[in-house]
Parts: C-alpha cells; sequence; structure tokens
C-alpha cells in the first residue's frame, strides 16, 4: 500500500473549533474516507499546521470517489471557513508532498 501526505493550514482563532469538529467528526464521513479507499489516516497538528498522512492502494481511485462524494463535499465546505486549502485543480484534492526519504 502506498503512502501520501500532504499539508493544510488552520486559520487563526480557529484552533479549537478545528479540533472540536474533528472530535465530532460525522460517521458519514468516516465511511467515506473508508469506503474510498483511505487507510491509516492521521492529521498532526503543529501551530497552524496541519500535516495529513494516509494509505491507499489506488490514489487515482481515491481522489476522483472524494471529488464526487456528497458527504465529502459537504465536509470540505463545512470546514472550508476555518481551514487553508490548497487545492490542486487536476485532482480536486490537496496537493500532496513529494517523498524525500524512506526507511522502514
Amino acid at each position: 500500500m502506498a503512502s501520501y501526505a500532504w499539508i493544510l493550514g488552520i486559520r487563526p482563532g480557529y484552533e479549537d473549533e478545528y479540533l472540536k469538529r474533528h472530535d465530532e467528526i460525522w460517521p458519514e464521513m468516516t465511511q467515506a474516507l473508508k469506503d474510498s479507499g483511505i487507510k491509516n489516516y492521521n492529521i498532526f497538528k503543529h501551530g497552524l499546521d496541519l500535516f495529513g498522512y494516509f494509505e491507499t492502494d489506488d490514489l487515482e481511485a481515491t481522489q476522483k470517489f472524494l471529488a464526487k462524494n456528497d458527504v465529502n463535499i459537504r465536509w470540505a465546505d463545512y470546514m472550508a471557513p476555518i481551514m487553508k486549502v490548497d487545492i490542486d485543480p487536476s485532482t480536486e484534492f490537496p496537493f500532496l508532498l513529494p517523498r524525500v526519504f524512506h526507511h522502514t
């Protein structure tokens, strides 16, 4: 299974709200992530920066699924006012970070 990462941001003053929304994440959103093929999804916070890490067997299928999924679209709209998100227009998904090192 391949691994991927992204960096997004929290708008200043919304740190607590960001955490609250993830503490109360909709069950249908976690199901959408599962249905998209995402596994081992983690988000780490450093100040206002967020580092996301996930694994999937088929990145293109995952991206296409989430771009068209009603629940994911609603979640993105819900989170948009409190986040800084840089979306890759070719994938409708956050820009992914290039891997520069791996150690097992």
